[in-house]
């Protein structure tokens, strides 16, 4: 299959909130990063589109300046959905670039102004506090946070879960003094 043809497959399936047609557009070592989920890997990158599919109950996806060659691509699109947890209307403009290996996205970055997104999305609050890296850096937690308990409600991901950001490991009780 053409580079082109798996984007417009990718974002097709995204319209449709399919999210097994957008996971078979990916490589199995798939990295996926964007404002927000900063650096997901293989089934992370799958369980988050998966999570995306199934909140994004009144979800609209348009895609627009699809180029590829063998081994890149890119495509500029568009959601509009009801961010839920305030119920406010976003419509995020996003540019995505792609490299392919056998056939499949082995790396999808997509791009998008997130202080522009916390003003939609979070209406006054976003607004005055969005462009703050506090801000944008809670707005990572968050997302974070319900990625990480999709992940425990969905066994078919249970076993590719990383820990948390900024948790450290107690290296302490494993020492050899007696």
């Amino acid at each position: 299959m053409a580079p082109t043809e798996t984007i417009t497959n990718f974002y097709t399936a995204f319209g449709q909130r399919d999210h097994q047609a957008m996971a078979a557009c990916y490589h199995p070592d798939v990295r996926f990063s964007d404002p927000v989920f900063e650096d997901l890997q293989g089934d992370e990158a799958r369980a988050m589109w998966h999570m995306l599919c199934d909140q994004g109950r009144d979800l609209e996806v348009s895609v627009s300046d699809i180029r590829g060659d063998e081994s890149s691509g890119s495509a500029h699109w568009e959601a509009t959905y009801t961010f839920s947890p305030t119920g406010r209307t976003v419509h995020n403009s996003i540019d995505a670039s792609f490299r392919f290996e056998d056939g499949l996205i082995i790396e999808h970055t997509d791009t998008f102004d997130l202080w522009t997104w916390t003003r939609m999305a979070l209406g006054p609050i976003g607004y005055a506090t969005g462009w703050m890296n506090l801000s944008k850096d809670k707005v990572r937690e968050a997302g974070e946070v319900q990625l990480n308990r999709f992940l425990e409600s969905h066994p078919e991901y249970q076993s590719h879960r990383r820990p948390p950001t900024g948790t450290g490991t107690d290296t302490d009780t494993d020492t050899d003094e007696g």
